[in-house]
């Protein structure tokens, strides 16, 4: 059984907040929810073995809750990027996107602390078509876990970087939108990370307030004026919560946003905050998930829209010829700026070319756009980011559907046999009739183009 620190749970029934009395015994005494978000841009898979009991209700269109977990990792819709294993509470990010957006009004959108990338991509389907998401992670291993499922995901209009958010500061007025999902004590996470609870101490939470107010402040002058900022931590106490919150009113030009939410919801609007500033309390126990704080704010002032200077830097492309024959691998090709590198050919929106030039010469960005293929040679191998875009141009490639267990050889990066007749050269592999990646087929066999980084290590 878990055993708390003692000063964690006198300070929790100090906030004076009623559930928090009862939290403890809610952390040490009972399991933590299983649930997912499907993919608002794929269809989903009709052979699914995902047993869905009821709607996350401040996402119900898309959100649902699992009466059981079970082996995420063999399942292939998981790796085609149907659908995400993400705690409920915080799917809310999905909810609170959606009142700060018109639809049919692209913004640019940056989320500060992405990885693995949950809220990331909750935040894509939540955007209006055409916005354009910049997801930042400070450590490397992590933000190479972003990438991945940020790629899963297939939205084109993605650029993924590395580093520490003090490349942001020369970012001036450069984001609609910023989240922050900060490095917090991780309070929240207790019933499902026991190092959580062993790491947990009055110095942790201090140390976390004063990384926080730094990332705050290294991002803040990004945002441009009337655009908003959203703070969440997956912690309880008030210093990581409502003392931060009262900071950036206190230092900042902003201005508290109030989401509507659904009383029956169980969601609690922190009573620890002055009257007309606002902060939501997600409280094991009162909802279906674990904890979560988030509060929304405004940037005072209008923006004036600045006339984008055409950048005189070319970027390096392929001949016509060449950009033509890798263009059709995609629809809409028109849409989009072929870049192209000794090594790559990647395919990005034409409306947001001039931000990504101005975003890399801060940022190490390690993913954008539709990486089409890899260039060797004479050979344009089509990349495993194609397969997953939801862009791909199905009827560029010859494919071929296969079962459940040729899908997992397949994912292993095992050798999957192919039906006779398949044409030689590159096959697209689906399951379900849903893009799963490539193989180059040499007649006597298939090679697996699967990413080597992405490969499933663990046995049934």
């Amino acid at each position: 059984m878990t055993t708390l620190n003692p000063i964690f749970v006198r300070q929790i029934k100090e906030l004076g907040i009623e559930e928090n009395y009862r939290l403890a015994d809610t952390l040490t005494g009972t399991a933590p929810s299983v649930s997912i978000r499907f993919n608002k841009r794929k269809n989903k898979c009709a052979d699914s073995e995902l047993v869905t009991s009821e709607a996350v209700p401040w996402l119900s269109d898309s959100g649902f809750y699992l009466d059981e977990r079970p082996a995420f990792t063999f399942i292939p819709q998981m790796h085609q990027g149907l659908f995400y294993v993400q705690d409920a509470s915080s799917m809310f990010i999905a909810h609170v996107i959606k009142q700060l957006v018109s639809p049919g009004n692209p913004v640019k959108y940056l989320d500060a602390c992405a990885a693995p990338g949950g809220k990331t991509t909750a935040a894509i389907d939540a955007l209006p078509d055409g916005s354009l998401i910049t997801a930042n992670e400070y450590d490397f291993r992590r933000a190479s876990i972003l990438a991945e499922n940020v790629i899963k995901w297939g939205y084109p209009g993605t650029i993924v970087s590395r580093g520490d958010t003090r490349k942001f500061r020369k970012l001036r007025d450069e984001f609609d939108i910023i989240a922050a999902d900060v490095p917090c004590s991780g309070e929240g996470m207790f019933r499902k990370d026991e190092e959580a609870v062993n790491q947990w101490s009055p110095n942790l939470v201090n140390e976390c307030a004063e990384r926080q107010k730094e990332i705050i402040d290294n991002i803040w002058h990004s945002l441009r004026a009337g655009g908003y900022f959203i703070y969440s931590t997956c912690t309880f106490n008030r210093q990581e919560n409502e003392d931060m919150v009262n900071h950036i009113l206190a230092e900042y030009d902003a201005q508290s946003v109030e989401i509507i939410i659904n009383p029956d919801w169980g969601i609690v609007k922190s009573p620890l905050l002055p009257e007309g500033v606002f902060g939501y309390r997600f409280i094991p126990g009162r909802i279906r998930g674990e904890g979560l704080f988030m509060a929304v704010f405004k940037k005072e002032g209008e923006y004036t829209l600045k006339k984008e200077k055409e950048s005189k830097k070319k970027v390096k492309t392929k001949s016509d010829a060449i950009c033509t024959e890798v263009a059709n691998r995609i629809v809409n090709p028109g849409n989009y700026e072929l870049i192209g590198t000794k090594e790559k050919i990647t395919a990005f929106p034409v409306a947001y070319s001039n931000d990504l030039k101005r975003l890399a010469q801060h940022l190490d960005i390690i993913h954008y756009g539709i990486p089409l293929a890899t260039v060797k040679g004479k050979d344009f191998i089509p990349e495993q980011a194609l397969a997953c875009s939801t862009e791909i141009n199905r009827k560029s490639f010859p494919s071929i559907d296969v079962n459940r267990d040729s899908a997992l050889q397949y994912l292993r990066r095992e050798a999957i046999t192919l039906q006779e007749g398949t044409p030689k050269g590159y096959v697209l592999i689906t399951y379900c009739n849903i893009p799963l990646g490539f193989v180059k087929n040499i007649g006597n066999r298939a090679n697996n183009l699967y990413p080597e980084q992405w490969r499933i290590l663990k046995k049934i």
